[in-house]
């Protein structure tokens, strides 16, 4: 029996986002785990295949390399383990394009270094930060297998969006930016409002990281 405090745990995921998993995003999610699970399995291959090319475009940074190359080791095991449930539930891979949400916040990258990097490392936080909130909003609601991982998932992957944040600032001071702080926070909060946006819209596809429904809005 778990004795976690999960609340407590997801306080400062939730605090970081600008808004909360919307409820009819979680009933389509209920009636479409087949859905929901592949695109996790996507997300997870995608967030390490992300890390290892980070990992080669800016191999002059030692610390990402070293975050990064834990991060792929992470997010692979986790791509695994999600195969192997879809398995265990008798789910076959299929192939699924991707959503809005990477795209429409990946727009937001400035194109001149190393502001890029800084906003890519933000965009990561995001990206993590929901992914965790979608599988604490989701374990309560799915059967207990599946919500017992997502609360697995929780455990390991609650911390990560600080990770990025700490790395983004590294960067910031290596590359001796006049104000770090500064515009880091007010890149934060521009894309806050991003990725608020992307998640409270209509969305005309299902999927881990869309918007609301569009049949629902």
């Amino acid at each position: 029996m778990s004795n976690i405090d999960y609340d407590a745990l997801m306080k400062p995921v939730i605090g970081f986002l600008g808004c909360e998993t919307p409820k009819e995003w979680l009933d389509e999610a209920v009636n479409s785990l087949d859905i929901l699970m592949q695109d996790h399995a996507n997300c997870e291959k995608k967030a390490a295949s992300t890390a290892m090319n980070l990992m080669f475009r800016y191999n002059f940074y030692a610390d990402l390399q070293v975050r990064l190359a834990q991060l792929v080791r992470e997010e692979m095991l986790h791509y695994e383990q999600v195969l192997e449930l879809m398995k265990k539930r008798g789910q076959e891979w299929t192939a699924i394009s991707a959503g809005r949400y990477a795209g429409g916040l990946r727009k937001e990258v400035r194109t001149y270094e190393p502001e890029a990097l800084i906003d890519i490392l933000i965009i990561g936080a995001f990206v993590e930060a929901r992914s965790c909130e979608r599988f604490y909003a989701l374990a309560p609601v799915v059967d207990e297998d599946l919500g017992r991982y997502y609360r697995y998932l929780l455990k390991s992957e609650s911390r990560h969006f600080e990770d990025y944040l700490t790395l983004a600032m590294d960067v910031a001071k290596t590359a001796k930016l006049k104000n770090p702080k500064e515009d880091i926070q007010e890149r934060i909060e521009h894309i806050r409002e991003v990725e608020k946006n992307l998640i409270l819209a209509p969305d005309e596809l299902f999927r881990f990281h869309s918007g609301v429904p569009a049949q629902a809005a």
